[in-house]
């Protein structure tokens, strides 16, 4: 065989090397990515129970249940429109407290609550994720049954 076909068998095999490594990767992270939901799109997506997905929101004043052993809680995230309850267990975040921004990692479980892996807290008194900064969550429409004043 010729020099000249030689490095261009190298090149083709090379091409399809790239592609199939790409080809793997693509495929192993379509299943590890996690998409972030509030819990109004949460409710109007079609979530299968199981699937890694982010739950984001701020914690319902009052809706913290901390269990006997010490790590379990569970809690209620908040948006604008619609409420999502989220089981937990692990130590939680300094920062994690009634009223705060949270980002949850983890599971919508077969009874529709989210069986959170992990827990992100808002880092300071101004932190809100963008897709909750239009929400005032001081307003009259939220304080009558979700949060007080």
């Amino acid at each position: 065989m010729k020099p000249k076909h030689q490095r261009l068998l190298l090149a083709v095999i090379a091409v399809f090397a790239l592609l199939g490594a790409g080809l793997i990767a693509a495929a192993a992270l379509r299943e590890e990515a996690s998409y972030f939901y509030t819990p109004t799109t949460l409710a109007s997506a079609n979530v299968a129970p199981g699937k890694a997905i982010r739950l984001g929101g701020m914690v319902q004043k009052g809706s913290i249940v901390r269990a006997a052993d010490g790590v379990s809680i569970t809690f209620t995230v908040q948006d604008k429109d619609k409420t999502q309850k989220v089981a937990y267990r692990g130590i939680t975040p300094d920062l994690f407290v009634e009223g705060s921004g949270v980002v949850a990692d983890g599971r919508l479980g077969p009874d529709g609550i989210f069986v959170a892996d992990s827990l992100l807290a808002k880092h300071d008194e101004n932190y809100v994720p963008k897709e909750l900064a239009d929400i005032d969550m001081n307003s009259a429409e939220h304080t009558k049954d979700t949060l007080s004043k």
